[in-house]
Protein backbone atom coordinates (compact mmCIF):
# COMPACT_ATOMS: atom_id res chain seq x y z
CA UNK A 1 0.00 0.00 0.00
CA UNK A 2 1.45 3.34 -1.07
CA UNK A 3 1.42 6.15 1.45
CA UNK A 4 1.54 9.86 0.70
CA UNK A 5 2.38 12.26 3.51
CA UNK A 6 1.90 16.00 3.10
CA UNK A 7 3.52 18.75 5.13
CA UNK A 8 4.15 22.47 4.97
CA UNK A 9 0.71 23.92 5.45
CA UNK A 10 0.06 26.82 7.79
CA UNK A 11 -1.37 30.29 8.18
CA UNK A 12 -0.02 33.27 6.26
CA UNK A 13 -1.12 36.73 5.29
CA UNK A 14 -2.13 37.58 1.76
CA UNK A 15 0.92 37.97 -0.45
CA UNK A 16 2.90 35.45 1.56
CA UNK A 17 4.37 32.12 0.54
CA UNK A 18 4.26 28.50 1.62
CA UNK A 19 5.90 25.34 0.30
CA UNK A 20 4.00 22.11 0.56
CA UNK A 21 5.75 18.76 0.36
CA UNK A 22 4.43 15.29 -0.40
CA UNK A 23 6.59 12.29 0.43
CA UNK A 24 5.67 9.01 -1.26
CA UNK A 25 6.49 5.54 0.03
CA UNK A 26 7.06 4.39 -3.57
CA UNK A 27 9.67 5.55 -6.04
CA UNK A 28 8.66 8.71 -7.87
CA UNK A 29 11.47 8.23 -10.39
CA UNK A 30 9.17 5.84 -12.25
CA UNK A 31 6.39 7.20 -14.41
CA UNK A 32 3.80 8.68 -12.10
CA UNK A 33 1.34 11.53 -12.30
CA UNK A 34 1.42 13.35 -8.99
CA UNK A 35 -1.08 16.07 -8.32
CA UNK A 36 -2.11 18.60 -5.73
CA UNK A 37 -5.76 19.18 -5.08
CA UNK A 38 -7.55 21.50 -2.68
CA UNK A 39 -10.94 21.62 -1.07
CA UNK A 40 -12.44 24.61 0.69
CA UNK A 41 -15.43 24.24 3.03
CA UNK A 42 -18.62 23.81 1.05
CA UNK A 43 -16.79 23.47 -2.25
CA UNK A 44 -15.79 20.58 -4.46
CA UNK A 45 -12.24 19.29 -4.56
CA UNK A 46 -10.34 20.92 -7.41
CA UNK A 47 -7.08 20.18 -9.15
CA UNK A 48 -4.37 22.75 -8.53
CA UNK A 49 -1.24 21.38 -10.20
CA UNK A 50 0.34 18.15 -11.34
CA UNK A 51 3.64 16.82 -12.57
CA UNK A 52 4.42 13.79 -14.71
CA UNK A 53 7.66 12.55 -13.20
CA UNK A 54 8.85 10.70 -16.31
CA UNK A 55 9.53 13.91 -18.22
CA UNK A 56 8.86 16.68 -15.69
CA UNK A 57 5.89 18.11 -17.57
CA UNK A 58 3.82 20.32 -15.30
CA UNK A 59 0.18 21.34 -15.33
CA UNK A 60 -1.67 24.12 -13.50
CA UNK A 61 -5.18 25.34 -13.10
CA UNK A 62 -5.62 28.88 -14.42
CA UNK A 63 -6.11 30.53 -11.05
CA UNK A 64 -2.62 29.57 -9.83
CA UNK A 65 -0.56 29.97 -13.00
CA UNK A 66 2.36 32.29 -12.39
CA UNK A 67 2.02 31.96 -8.61
CA UNK A 68 2.42 28.24 -7.85
CA UNK A 69 5.25 25.95 -8.94
CA UNK A 70 5.21 22.17 -8.71
CA UNK A 71 8.51 20.31 -8.70
CA UNK A 72 9.92 16.84 -8.04
CA UNK A 73 12.83 15.50 -6.05
CA UNK A 74 13.14 11.88 -7.08
CA UNK A 75 16.05 11.25 -4.72
CA UNK A 76 13.63 11.86 -1.86
CA UNK A 77 10.47 10.53 -3.51
CA UNK A 78 9.03 13.98 -2.92
CA UNK A 79 6.92 16.46 -4.82
CA UNK A 80 6.78 20.10 -3.73
CA UNK A 81 4.25 22.83 -4.35
CA UNK A 82 5.71 26.31 -3.91
CA UNK A 83 2.90 28.81 -3.45
CA UNK A 84 3.71 32.50 -3.84
CA UNK A 85 1.49 35.58 -3.77
CA UNK A 86 -1.10 33.71 -1.76
CA UNK A 87 -4.66 35.04 -1.69
CA UNK A 88 -7.50 34.47 0.78
CA UNK A 89 -9.26 32.41 -1.89
CA UNK A 90 -6.37 29.93 -1.77
CA UNK A 91 -7.51 28.92 1.71
CA UNK A 92 -8.32 25.20 1.68
CA UNK A 93 -7.20 21.75 2.69
CA UNK A 94 -4.52 20.69 0.23
CA UNK A 95 -4.15 17.05 -0.76
CA UNK A 96 -1.43 15.18 -2.59
CA UNK A 97 -2.50 12.44 -5.00
CA UNK A 98 -0.73 9.94 -7.21
CA UNK A 99 -1.33 7.36 -9.92
CA UNK A 100 1.57 5.28 -11.19
CA UNK A 101 -0.45 4.32 -14.24
CA UNK A 102 -1.46 7.84 -15.27
CA UNK A 103 0.39 10.10 -17.70
CA UNK A 104 -1.27 13.40 -16.68
CA UNK A 105 -1.94 14.12 -20.35
CA UNK A 106 -5.16 15.29 -21.93
CA UNK A 107 -6.57 16.83 -18.80
CA UNK A 108 -6.41 13.57 -16.87
CA UNK A 109 -4.46 15.27 -14.15
CA UNK A 110 -7.40 17.48 -13.21
CA UNK A 111 -9.84 14.68 -12.47
CA UNK A 112 -9.65 13.47 -8.89
CA UNK A 113 -11.21 10.16 -9.96
CA UNK A 114 -8.04 9.38 -11.93
CA UNK A 115 -5.90 9.08 -8.81
CA UNK A 116 -5.76 5.99 -6.65
CA UNK A 117 -3.55 7.19 -3.80
CA UNK A 118 -4.23 10.17 -1.57
CA UNK A 119 -2.60 11.83 1.40
CA UNK A 120 -4.41 13.02 4.51
CA UNK A 121 -4.14 16.70 3.61
CA UNK A 122 -2.51 19.80 5.02
CA UNK A 123 -4.40 23.00 5.83
CA UNK A 124 -3.52 26.30 4.18
CA UNK A 125 -5.11 29.46 5.57
CA UNK A 126 -4.53 32.87 4.01
CA UNK A 127 -5.74 35.93 5.88
CA UNK A 128 -6.48 39.28 4.16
Amino acid sequence: QVQLVESGGGSVQAGGSLRLSCVASRYTSSSVCMGWFRQAPGKEREGVAAIYTRNGNTYYTDSVKGRFTISQDNAKNTVHLLMNSLRPEDTAMYYCAANWGLTCYGGNWYRSSQYNYWGQGTQVTVSP
